[in-house]
């Protein structure tokens, strides 16, 4: 077995651990013990009818043989007639067909379906669930994506939902995976990533105008993952750890600048203040000896170097003095 079989074998085993949503049953049955009621109540009424006749035409000798017949004829007749009481929950709507031709709506409650004539359809007016499994899209520049969403959506109008299309459920599903792949193949991967609420938006409003005639709304449409290869993915991680290289690189240069103007603007200040830098040195001597472990010992006191820098300032203005006043005397005269 290659690579490339292990990667499907994966890929299957993953599909098959995934969990979908499996929609309930469309009816919820809440009549089954009212049609017993009714059934036992006609059953008894109808086996006493039989009876009553059967001792009125054959004496006491009728009304025992009437008995046990009257019974097993009365529960083909009782049971017809407990077939006709249907109850519908708050949530459910019956679409009734009668002799084929669509009838009217009812519910919520009791309601009366004649076994020959009348054919209902319930149907279930809240919010439902469907899963969009895997859809494999090829996006607009060329890369292969796995998809799955789920969509909700409720029915409306239950007499276009049953009259209009087939097996509206269905129909919604294979609506909804088509426009999935319309939409995804006329994007990019980076749209794909980034701009996953507009997708859903655009695939949503595409089925919401094409159920819209079934009787059914369209809620939302959500997307659950996106799968890539995995070689892509690499890629995609070597890109992000990059750029985030990139970032940190652009900040630490920009942090230096910052430190670097400060620094100018620090020693300009000092420069026009002459004990700034003495202070400053005294700072940076305490906070060197702030430990019992450090000793700091000054060769040259402080005092020694301020003489220094003011006979040096010193000297420097006699010279620029010296040089002045040559230049501003007068030239001797020639002998």
């Amino acid at each position: 077995m290659n690579l490339e079989q292990v990667k499907q074998v994966a890929e299957y085993a993953s599909a098959a651990r995934q969990k979908y949503a499996q929609p309930a049953s469309e009816h919820v049955s809440l009549g089954g013990q009212l049609r017993l009621v009714v059934f036992l109540v006609m059953w008894l009424v109808l086996t006493g009818l039989f009876t009553l006749l059967g001792g009125a035409f054959g004496g006491a000798v009728g009304l025992g043989a009437a008995l046990p017949v009257g019974m097993v004829l009365a529960a083909i007749p009782a049971f017809l007639i407990s077939r006709i009481v249907r109850v519908a929950a708050q949530w459910e709507r019956a679409v009734i067909l009668r002799l084929g031709r669509f009838h009217g709506i009812k519910g919520p409650g009791i309601l009366f379906v004649f076994p020959v004539a009348d054919y209902a359809r319930f149907v279930d007016t809240r919010l439902l669930t469907l899963d969009i499994p895997h859809q494999q899209v090829i996006t607009r520049d060329n890369v292969p994506v796995q998809v799955d969403g789920v969509i909700f959506f409720q029915v409306q109008d239950p007499e276009r939902a049953v009259v209009t299309v087939q097996d509206y459920r269905y129909a919604i599903s294979q609506y909804a995976q088509a426009s999935l792949r319309d939409v995804i193949g006329s994007m990019t991967l980076d749209e794909l990533l980034s701009e996953r609420d507009q997708i859903q938006s655009r695939i949503a409003q595409a089925v919401e105008e094409r159920s819209r005639s079934w009787g059914i709304h369209v809620d939302s449409i959500r997307l659950l993952d996106i799968n890539m290869p995995e070689d892509l993915k690499r890629m995609m991680s070597r890109q992000a750890s990059a750029e985030r290289e990139k970032r940190a690189t652009i900040t630490k240069a920009e942090g230096d600048r910052e430190a670097a103007i400060n620094l100018a603007a620090a020693a300009a200040t000092m420069a026009q203040s002459p004990g700034a830098m003495q202070l400053r040195t005294l700072q940076t001597i305490d906070g060197l000896g702030s430990s019992p472990s450090n000793t700091v010992l000054l060769a040259v006191p402080v005092e020694v170097l301020e003489l220094a820098k003011t006979l040096a300032t010193g000297k420097a203005d006699a010279r620029d003095l010296t040089v002045l006043s040559a230049a501003s005397a007068p030239p001797r005269p020639a002998e």
